[in-house]
């Protein structure tokens, strides 16, 4: 029965794109279990935030049939990134995002031109891959806690971090071959002395 919940648990992470609630390796020496700061409440509702953008998104017409648009919630702060042609879309899509409840803030970061190439999104997958390897492959950083989301070669780091913790993905994720640009999106933690 453990096994079957942590395989669900991987799962959803994996679908999620992101690190988070469970990631168990070498369980059968022993593994190791990385926690999310999130409570499993608010887990849920970034999942909800998610679904419910992907409803509205996609079933405005004019959306779905001229942008490129990712959403992402984590502990309730949304990332808006992709490509809308022209401003009305793009604020079309923030308008539309911010009907949905319990969103406590939202980062647009919609660029203005034509939706990205599947050749594009896939070399944004490779680097979102490389990038949550090297996190977590790094001594002393916490990449549980960080979700990384990677547009148009920018990659947005998101997460409930200390400044450090932060400032050492951040390095980290600089360092990876196809990286343009990094943004943080951290919320930080205040650290205990």
């Amino acid at each position: 029965m453990i096994n079957r919940v942590l395989i669900l648990l991987l799962s959803m992470c994996l679908l999620q794109g992101c690190i988070g609630t469970a990631f168990v390796a070498g369980a059968a020496a022993g593994g190791a279990v990385v926690n999310d700061r999130r409570p499993m409440k608010t887990i849920v509702k970034d999942q909800e935030i998610e679904h419910e953008a992907g409803i509205q998104i996609y079933g405005t017409k004019a959306i779905n049939d001229n942008c490129h648009i990712v959403v992402v919630s984590f502990n309730h702060i949304v990332l808006l990134a992709g490509q809308a042609p022209t401003p009305a879309l793009r604020a079309l899509v923030v308008s539309t995002i911010k009907k949905i409840p319990d969103i406590k803030r939202i980062f647009n970061e919609i660029s203005l031109g034509k939706p990205t190439s599947p050749l594009v999104r896939s070399s944004d997958a490779w680097i979102t891959t490389k990038a949550k390897t090297e996190l977590l492959l790094t001594k002393d950083l916490h990449s549980g806690q960080i979700k990384v989301i990677t547009e148009n070669g920018t990659v947005y780091l998101m997460g409930l971090v200390t400044p450090r913790q932060g400032n050492m993905a951040a390095a980290v994720t600089r360092r990876i071959a196809g990286v343009k640009r990094v943004v943080k999106l951290f919320e930080y933690l205040s650290v205990v002395r």
